[in-house]
């Protein structure tokens, strides 16, 4: 065997197991994912301060409240497509949604403050449903935060565009 065969046989015989390894342990990675829209089932999106969460979503029932620029609460009836229901599925894995902690809160905070916005976000899906409590105070990683902000906003401009469209 020359050596440019022997070099050929040294690099297939370590990269062709390398590559047929990768491929079956990520597509049962994929195939088993556990946040996977085809399995989609509601997204809950509530927010207000302290304890009273005025505004509040529900995709599955479609139900809508929110408190408008009067401080009157509003109710409709809001039903996101599924184009709608994807782009925010993206959003959150894009953003790592599924790797926050459950709990965004500060447990120390001050009794005396003000009190501070409060969201609760809940991604439904068939066999997993990831939760996450966000206070708009939280002293966490600046990164999270910012994650979660950018999240609950994506969250109320596709709530809102749905809503113009439903005005029309």
């Amino acid at each position: 065997m020359s050596n440019k065969n022997k070099k050929i046989f040294l690099i297939a015989s370590v990269t062709i197991p390398f590559l047929l390894y990768s491929i079956y342990y990520y597509g049962i990675m994929v195939k088993n994912a556990p946040y996977k829209f085809s399995e989609f089932d509601h997204i809950s999106f509530q927010y207000g301060t302290g304890d009273s969460l005025l505004n509040k979503f529900e995709s599955k029932s479609g139900n809508y409240q929110y408190v408008d620029d009067r401080d009157s609460v509003k109710k409709m009836y809001l039903r996101l497509s599924s184009n709608d229901l994807l782009y925010l599925h993206r959003k959150a894995a894009d953003l790592g949604f599924w790797n926050f902690p459950s709990d965004e809160t500060n447990p120390y905070k001050k009794k005396t403050g003000p009190k501070s916005l409060r969201y609760i976000i809940e991604f439904g899906y068939k066999r997993k449903t990831k939760r996450v409590v966000f206070d708009a105070a939280f002293d966490g990683d600046a990164r999270l935060k910012d994650a979660n902000v950018r999240l609950i906003k994506e969250i109320q401009h596709v709530l809102d565009d749905t809503q113009e469209k439903m005005k029309k």
